[in-house]
């Protein structure tokens, strides 16, 4: 992924979120090919520290326990970083339309004060995860970068506004952004607990201990699942890409294929091994019923390359679940 001519052996780099699901993978990518500092920081509300726990005590990584809705604790997780790999947010389209007030607290304030702290702080490149939500009520398949609908709910409010931001720090102040729209990524260190976990955990938890997951809707509503590991690629690539015109931008990261609910659950349950069959309820207030990605951009400007399609990644994350 990396390129051979990129040392990354003297440089630091900030992972927010990084004891979450995308941020852990991240990190691991980063530790294992030699970064000079990997610093993570995480409040731990939503991120799990045994995803980074083996890291803890090595001399190239540090972590920092802390929330993003404190500037302060932005501005000191950023003083000397390089880079910084935002994917700190509360996540989640039901939990936002329960509590905007904290969605917006952690994807608003928590997103600018990151931003100010980067720029602050001279950072090279600030790259961080916005959302496929931002299509929201836009109907036009396959989704491409330009044309956006009107957001569904706080949290696609939340991750259009951190573009807008991007936007305008970019054009103000020069910081080098990238904003990277993920499409329902799935994999290792996403967790099956907790009342916003997403649908692959919940499936693959559910079958492996013989029980029926609910399938919200007629399960015909489709997304472009895509495997962790590319998303970790498009990070890594949007960290150090030097394409013209490449920063101030947001991309579409997804494997560019779509796939009902339905026919990943009966995926999943023939890699299980079982007949049991999903039980239908109503559908889920907020959510968009169908979802596919043009990734020509992130192609052309980061030379982003997705990998890993949705069955070698159900199987790869099958043999992590099997192992938890």
């Amino acid at each position: 992924m990396l390129h051979h001519s990129i040392d990354i052996s003297k440089s630091v780099f900030l992972i927010t979120g990084g004891a979450g699901f995308i941020g852990s993978n991240i990190v691991e990518y980063l530790m294992r090919h030699g970064a000079g500092e990997v610093r993570v920081l995480d409040n731990l509300c939503e991120g799990k520290l045994q995803n980074i726990a083996h890291h803890i005590g090595k001399p190239n990584f540090k972590f920092i326990e802390g929330d993003i809705v404190d500037s302060a604790t932005c501005i000191a997780a950023c003083e000397g970083a390089h880079y910084v790999s935002h994917q700190a947010a509360l996540g989640s389209v039901p939990r936002s339309l329960l509590t905007p007030l904290a969605t917006n607290a952690s994807n608003v304030t928590g997103f600018l004060n990151m931003l100010t702290a980067a720029k602050d702080a001279n950072v090279r490149r600030f790259v961080y995860a916005s959302s496929s939500s931002v299509y929201g009520d836009s109907i036009k398949l396959p989704k491409t970068e330009e044309h956006i609908g009107s957001p569904l709910s706080p949290y696609a409010a939340s991750k259009l506004v951190n573009e807008i931001y991007a936007g305008v720090y970019a054009l103000n102040y020069g910081i080098e952004v990238v904003g990277l729209r993920y499409f329902n990524v799935f994999g290792p260190n996403q967790k099956p607990d907790g009342p916003y976990a997403a649908v692959i955990p919940l499936f693959m938890d559910a079958l492996l201990n013989s029980r029926s997951p609910y399938i919200n809707g007629d399960g015909e509503q489709s997304r472009d699942f895509t495997y962790v590991d590319n998303a970790v690629q498009a990070n890594i690539r949007a960290l150090f890409s030097t394409v013209p015109g490449a920063t101030g931008r947001v991309y579409n990261i997804a494997f560019g294929q779509r796939s009902t609910v339905n026919q990943l659950f009966y995926g999943i349950a023939k890699a299980v091994g079982t007949d049991i069959k999903p039980t239908y309820r109503a559908p889920r207030q907020g959510d968009i019923q169908d979802s596919l990605a043009d990734i020509s951009q992130a192609r052309a400007f980061l030379g982003y390359d997705p990998q890993v399609g949705i069955e070698e990644g159900l199987r790869r994350t099958l043999e992590w679940f099997k192992g938890q």
